[in-house]
């Protein structure tokens, strides 16, 4: 057999991880290898890797057999004693070696507690990409969703009535059924998931005649999404039972909707602030200014001090986007970008000049006729 890459290796856990612990990091890796998240060459083979880990991990009885044997516990193609399909030890089960031994080593055959009941569904992940005004903002979107929910009949029983419920007569209401198998050394005796029941230990006389028996019922539905304001790129929403059906009763899985927020070409998020650069004029700069700054929820006024610098940041509070757990906000910072002329008229020229000259000679500060001759032509 081929080398496979460790199960635990594969889902980042350790072998002491609990099944709370497992389930959670199979959605942290299934959402990194999705195919519809991630669209790298490998993505699908890499998902393939987390399924199957997950499903043998699990299992009590697969994550068993593979702790003891490895891959080749739980793969039906392995070969040798470990084949449910070859001679030998065809029980398939390796929770069952118990019963095998105790027939030779003087104990009775052991009776196993466990039976299959009702079971979860799995989770499933999508993505919805939004604005990154719609982000600031908050927005309602109408999804299509198809998933489904216990039968409004039967309650997921499957039954058409409550006394159309009985124990199963197969394995008298166990879940599990013994049986005798000759092999070459002897008459092995172990047990299996009852065949009728299908583990459940119950038997349905007359089907649900609304979902057919199988307890539950598809729902197609066109559902608003609220989306919070101020949510951040790659923050989940969760929409609990609208994930994969559940089996035997067991309710349904979630439903976990990424949320991409396209970039947007003139703010710039961190955290809950948000950033803008700004240009203005070496004479903004030198001389102050009062302008009229873009902010996401409109044009706020701000003072610019005289002696500006390149990159000084100014902070405008609470202009940043709202927290999605309180009712506070971030701030605006914006960074002041002083943009140097290309090109200048001849009178433009003049005035630098002067500025430069009385600069050198000492005389830093310009008369006030000098500078209203400035305003006008700039127009401040």
């Amino acid at each position: 057999m081929a080398s496979k890459k460790d199960a635990y290796e594969t889902l980042g856990i350790n072998k002491n991880a609990s099944q709370d612990e497992i389930k959670q990091a199979y959605r942290k890796m299934a959402k990194k290898y999705h195919p519809d998240l991630n669209h790298e060459a490998d993505a699908a083979e890499k998902f393939k890797e987390v399924q199957e880990a997950y499903d043998t991990l699990s299992d009590t009885n697969k994550k068993a057999r593979y702790d003891q044997f490895g891959w080749a516990g739980v793969d039906p193609q392995a070969g040798g004693g470990f084949n449910s399909n070859a001679g030998g030890f065809n029980s398939a089960d390796f929770s069952d070696l118990g019963d095998i031994f105790s027939q030779f080593f003087g104990g009775g055959t052991r009776r196993s507690s466990s039976s299959s009941g009702p079971t979860r569904g799995e989770d499933i992940y999508s993505k919805l990409n939004i604005s990154f005004m719609e982000s600031v903002k908050g927005v309602v979107k109408t999804i299509p969703l198809s998933y489904y929910k216990p039968c409004s009949n039967c309650h997921g029983t499957g039954a058409q009535s409550p006394k159309d419920v009985e124990t199963c007569p197969t394995c008298r209401g166990l879940g599990r059924v013994r049986y005798n198998q000759q092999t070459i050394l002897g008459t092995m005796t172990s047990e299996r998931t009852c065949p009728d029941c299908k583990g459940s230990g119950k038997r349905i006389k007359v089907r649900c005649n609304y979902c057919n028996g199988t307890g539950y019922e598809k729902v197609k539905e066109n559902y608003d999404l609220r989306i919070p304001q101020g949510i951040a790129n790659g923050r989940q929403l969760r929409l609990q039972g609208k994930g994969q059906q559940g089996t035997l009763g067991g309710e349904c899985g979630d439903l976990y909707i990424e949320i991409g927020v396209e970039a947007s070409s003139t703010f710039k998020r961190e955290g809950n602030n948000i950033h803008i650069e700004f240009p203005i004029s070496p004479l903004d700069a030198i001389l102050g200014a009062t302008l009229d700054v873009p902010t996401v929820y409109g044009l706020e006024r701000i003072t610019i001090p005289a002696g500006s610098q390149n990159n000084d940041v100014i902070r405008i509070r609470n202009k940043g986007f709202k927290s999605v757990s309180s009712d506070s906000f971030g701030d605006e910072l914006v960074h002041l970008i002083v943009k140097t002329p290309t090109s200048l008229s001849r009178e433009e020229k003049e005035m630098y000049e002067v500025l430069r000259q009385r600069e050198r000679n000492g005389k830093n500060r310009p008369s006030e006729a000098f500078t209203d001759k400035v305003k006008k032509m700039y127009k401040i």
